[in-house]
């Protein structure tokens, strides 16, 4: 049974950083292009970033561009969002998915950012 675990959510001050983490296991984690969900308080999921099977592709929703570094290592099963200049609208909880949907993803990671 496949399964997607993130973790590295916290509160944090605007302008700060965080890196989120997210291990696959019961799946064949470099056969999948890999994405990060978000799902901010009251809306729906909005997709963030996602990167292709070896790494080589990466795509960003506008809204993080410059901010947000996105990267997986696969001899670990884990993918990564390194986050910084982190702002109030950034605060959702955080999911890795498989696909830009978020149909499959993990039990997801809360980021407040907040002074």
């Amino acid at each position: 049974q496949a399964q997607l675990v993130e973790s590295g959510g916290a509160l944090v001050e605007p302008g700060g950083s965080l890196r989120l983490s997210c291990t696959a296991s019961g799946l064949a984690f470099g056969n999948f292009d890999m994405n990060w969900v978000r799902q901010a308080p009251g809306k729906g999921l909005e997709w963030v970033s996602e990167i292709s099977r070896g790494g080589t592709y990466i795509w960003y929703h506008d809204s993080v561009k410059g901010r947000f570094t996105i990267s997986r290592d696969n001899a670990k099963n884990t993918l990564y969002l390194q986050m910084k200049s982190l702002k109030p609208e950034d605060t959702a909880v955080y999911y890795c998915a498989t696909d830009r949907n978020g149909r499959r993803r993990g039990q997801g990671t809360q980021v407040t950012v907040s002074s």
